[in-house]
């Protein structure tokens, strides 16, 4: 087995289930594997086991470029999975496991490439500080936010980031599409709160709680957002239109992003905001009209459009229905006409002469957002070749989460020529 295909399975091997017992042990794995190569590691923990490790490999430019990526996972069901999720056994030339996707392959793709750096003596374009994160699929409390506000020294001179769910391919008939993230949708999950006067379940109802908050949750929920094209959005389609060479319907998007495929699917969550009611709690026993109701929302807003989400939210609430931020992060964008993002695109297309990359708008979120705060311009760009047969998105969280070898050997040449050329 290559380098970059253990690196991946000894991490998938590491049980680091967001919430579980944290990441303590596939940190200091990692920290090993720096030190190895003669990079020194900063760990530190935000609490007990919620352990992230950042490393600073120095360049010929006083800018510095941060690679950024999570160490821990979501919850993997092994019952469901052909082989044990926390295995990260290497079969049908994939290597499989919880995170192989999301995202210890992107993890191992820069460990393999920064030692294959320290045997060959590069040294890289300008300063690469590395970060590897707890708790990304939480809200980064004890990860990116800790790191970017306790221990800011240590991202000193970067001005852009690269990290996941950009630069992986996606099959058109005549081409490979490689979507570049310049932003992403910011992130309001809610917890609404609905009161009301308590009483016998026999009695005539008067502001009971449980149906002002049903009503309040109906009307977010069959609420239709108006369609609004960001920048990276309105570019993304417009490049899509050119690859696949036929005209977009823009009256029609959500119809087209259906006709499109996975091409389409690379949009058709991004055109407009959303609010997806998601946990509902009332009352103690049948005959007992409670007080109070609560539910929560996951809310997600288009860069650009917090304010007007916010508004709309509010007035779908109606004036017995309160609100109040489990989480609430911005939308961050990065510029579609800087130098990096060329960069970002001529790298791909050297690796694969098919490539074409287009920029794109993620419609969840990622630890982007907290380097935002502190003025880093993030860029999703993971680099990896997939076979068409294999649902990206789907993989994501789900079941039977593999990576290609072969796509990982792809994303470090990638990295390679980014960042060492």
């Amino acid at each position: 087995m290559n380098e970059v295909a253990q690196i991946c399975s000894d991490l998938i091997r590491f049980d680091t289930t967001n919430p579980g017992s944290g990441e303590r042990p596939a940190a200091e794995h990692v920290a090993g594997l720096l030190s190895d190569a003669g990079i020194e590691p900063t760990v530190f923990e935000s609490a007990r086991n919620r352990t992230s490790v950042v490393a600073r490999i120095p360049g010929d430019s006083p800018e510095a470029l941060l690679i950024h990526g999570h160490l821990d996972v979501v919850p993997a069901e092994p019952a469901d999975w052909q082989v044990h999720p926390f295995s990260g056994e290497v079969a049908d030339g994939c290597v499989w496991g919880r995170g192989a996707v999301d995202m210890k392959g992107t993890l191992s793709m820069t460990l393999a490439l920064v030692r294959d750096w320290a045997r060959r003596g590069v040294r890289p374009k300008r300063d690469i500080v590395l970060a590897f994160l707890a708790d990304e699929e939480a809200t980064g409390e004890y990860g990116s936010r800790y790191a970017a506000t306790r221990h800011r020294e240590l991202f000193d001179g970067c001005t852009e980031a690269i990290s996941e769910s950009g630069g992986y391919s996606v099959q058109a008939p005549d081409a490979r599409i490689y979507p570049v993230a310049v932003g992403e949708r910011g992130t309001a999950w809610m917890k609404l709160t609905a009161h009301g006067v308590a009483g016998h379940g026999s009695r005539p109802p008067k502001d009971n709680a449980v149906a002002e908050l049903c009503h309040a949750l109906s009307r977010i929920a069959s609420y239709q957002w108006p369609v609004r094209l960001t920048p990276g959005v309105a570019a993304l389609i417009a490049g899509l239109a050119d690859i696949l060479g036929e005209k977009i319907d823009y009256d029609r998007l959500e119809e087209e992003a259906e006709r499109l495929g996975q091409a389409g699917a690379l949009f058709k969550a991004q055109i407009r905001n959303s609010a997806n009611p998601t946990m509902l709690e009332a009352g103690y026993k049948v005959n007992v009209v409670p007080g109070t109701a609560t539910a929560h929302v996951d809310g997600r807003f288009l860069p650009g459009y917090r304010e007007e989400f916010l508004e709309t939210i509010d007035r779908l609430l109606g004036p017995k229905v309160t609100r109040e931020f489990v989480n609430i992060e911005d939308a961050p964008s990065a510029p579609l006409d800087a130098p990096f993002f060329g960069q970002l695109c001529d790298a791909l297309v050297a690796e694969d002469p098919a490539a074409r990359p287009v920029p794109y708008v993620m419609s969840g979120g990622t630890d982007a957002k907290s380097f935002a705060d502190i003025g880093i311009k993030g860029y999703g760009f993971a680099p990896l070749m997939l076979s068409p047969e294999l649902d990206y998105y789907g993989m994501f969280h789900g079941v039977d989460e593999r990576v290609p070898v072969e796509g990982l050997e792809f994303g470090m040449r990638v990295l390679d020529r980014l960042l060492a050329s």
